[in-house]
């Protein structure tokens, strides 16, 4: 895998329905795209690939293929808490062509050991083989850590392995994986307010929520930092670090989603048992993106010809 950079986890936009609204996904890949995003990441945990039944997670992950049209990579989140469900499902995804890569997450719930988890890893990573797998390391959702130790074996045992998105918040983590790993495998920080640090021990990308809002941006702070060129990247990170942390004030994406909505870029609607925020939560939203200069972009006009 060759991919680095900044990437966009991005979120899965709904009608007022419910139903998934194809029309904003394929502006919104066409919007992260123009503004220089190194690659997209379709239904991770920003997409709510959770509450996605596999007929929408299959057609949300062709959308976004179509709508980038090879301009960058895409990736594809598959991730279950049963190793049986997590393969019919990696099977199915396998089919779908223009997929550059699979992200999955530790399983949830179980709270299995690091065999476990290295077995159901492996067992993914074999059934996709020659696809790339991206390991994806979020104990704060799924309860359970992937150890450095544990990612090694996986990179040794299958080729494919190539790549971790960690998102434990532990940055001396993140810098055992990059000590640990062959320099041709991939860590990309999870999480926005660490990206720069991640970066600065050896990690070569983010992978982002922050992304969505402010894509040009995100990218040139990670671009910025992965060249050398620090002071701008410090700015970046010091001008919307508010954002960030602005982005979990209740759970992620709701937050992003509504301010989404108000740069007029898609609804703010998110599924149970997901909610949108509390009304001084948004108040509290509005104001921080009034203040970012976020708020300046018109709503999509109707009739769009790169809409889908």
């Amino acid at each position: 895998m060759e991919t680095t950079g900044c990437g966009t986890a991005i979120v899965t936009p709904f009608k007022a329905d419910g139903s998934i609204d194809e029309t904003a996904l394929w502006s919104l890949v066409n919007w992260q795209i123009d503004a220089g995003i190194d690659f997209i990441v379709a239904c991770g945990s920003t997409g709510e690939a959770a509450t996605l039944d596999e007929a929408e997670w299959l057609r949300a992950v062709r959308i976004v293929i179509d709508a980038a049209a090879g301009r960058v990579p895409v990736w594809a989140g598959c991730t279950h808490n049963c190793t049986r469900t997590l393969l019919r499902q990696a099977a199915m995804l396998r089919q779908v062509s223009g997929v550059d890569a699979v992200l999955s997450a530790n399983p949830y719930y179980n709270k299995p050991t690091q065999e476990g988890q290295f077995q159901h890893f492996l067992a993914l990573a074999k059934l996709v083989d020659p696809i790339p797998v991206c390991l994806y390391n979020v104990p704060g959702r799924t309860g359970v850590n992937l150890d450095p130790e544990t990612v090694v074996r996986l990179a040794e045992a299958a080729s494919n392995i190539v790549a971790i998105k960690e998102a434990s918040g532990k940055l001396p983590q993140i810098a055992q994986l990059v000590h640990s790993l062959p320099s041709s495998f991939k860590v990309f920080s999870g999480d926005d307010n660490l990206a720069l640090a991640a970066i600065g021990v050896g990690a070569q990308g983010l992978i982002s929520v922050a992304s969505n809002e402010i894509p040009a941006e995100m990218a040139r702070m990670v671009g910025a930092a992965l060249h050398d060129e620090w002071a701008e990247a410090r700015e970046l990170e010091r001008r919307f670090g508010r954002l960030f942390e602005a982005n979990f004030w209740e759970s992620n994406p709701g937050p992003v989603k509504t301010v989404l909505n108000l740069m007029g870029r898609a609804s703010d609607t998110v599924r149970l048992p997901l909610v949108p925020p509390m009304p001084a939560t948004r108040a509290k939203l509005e104001r921080l993106a009034g203040e970012l200069g976020l708020l300046k972009f018109a709503p999509i006009p109707a009739g769009d010809s790169r809409m889908y």
